[in-house]
């Protein structure tokens, strides 16, 4: 369905940056959708001891610091201490719209990265469990939209069951839905 390389197909979609503002209340944060190989993005199933979203599928990311010179600086930060991989092995080409998660009131503002090279990650022990890849058709291909009742509430959305078992669903799926919907787009 996609050529090999989606970057070609998302240069000139993307916002370059984001001017994003958390709502009274809520926190900003940001994530990396890495892509690998040309079309492989990578994602991170957090793990179980986590105070928030234990065991998902997500992108890796994290809230921003006083530090941080841009929400992108953010993503590359947070990416780097999760996976090892070095900010300057990854070109930024633009942002997506933000999503804000309900449950945690945080404002995720999600940026595409293209990582040069053969990335070798060293994920951080006390995050992350497991790194997975998957190629876009693929996940494109696996895309359905689910309602599950969920600590006593229904989510209402897209989901990606993939054939290694692992399901990717909540915010991470909708930020991979709107990805992929522009790549849709695409002739």
């Amino acid at each position: 369905m996609y050529p090999s390389d989606v970057r070609s197909r998302l240069e000139g979609m993307l916002e370059r940056s984001s001017d994003a503002v958390a709502a009274p209340g809520d926190r900003l944060a940001a994530v990396l959708l890495p892509l690998v190989e040309g079309d492989r993005l990578v994602f991170t199933r957090r793990t179980e001891h986590l105070s928030r979203h234990p065991g998902e599928i997500s992108f890796p990311g994290g809230l921003e610091h006083d530090e941080d010179a841009d929400l992108a600086a953010t993503a590359l930060r947070e990416t780097e201490e999760e996976l090892g991989l070095p900010r300057d092995r990854v070109e930024v080409l633009g942002a997506l719209e933000p999503v804000h998660t309900f449950v945690s009131a945080i404002l995720v503002v999600p940026f595409v990265g293209v990582v040069s090279g053969t990335p070798v990650f060293a994920p951080s022990e006390a995050e992350i469990a497991e790194v997975l890849s998957y190629r876009v058709d693929e996940l494109s291909a696996a895309e359905t939209t689910v309602e599950w009742p969920r600590d006593g509430h229904v989510y209402r959305g897209f989901a990606y069951p993939m054939s290694d078992g692992n399901t990717i669903w909540g915010a991470t799926a909708k930020i991979l839905n709107e990805m992929i919907e522009l790549l849709r787009r695409q002739p």
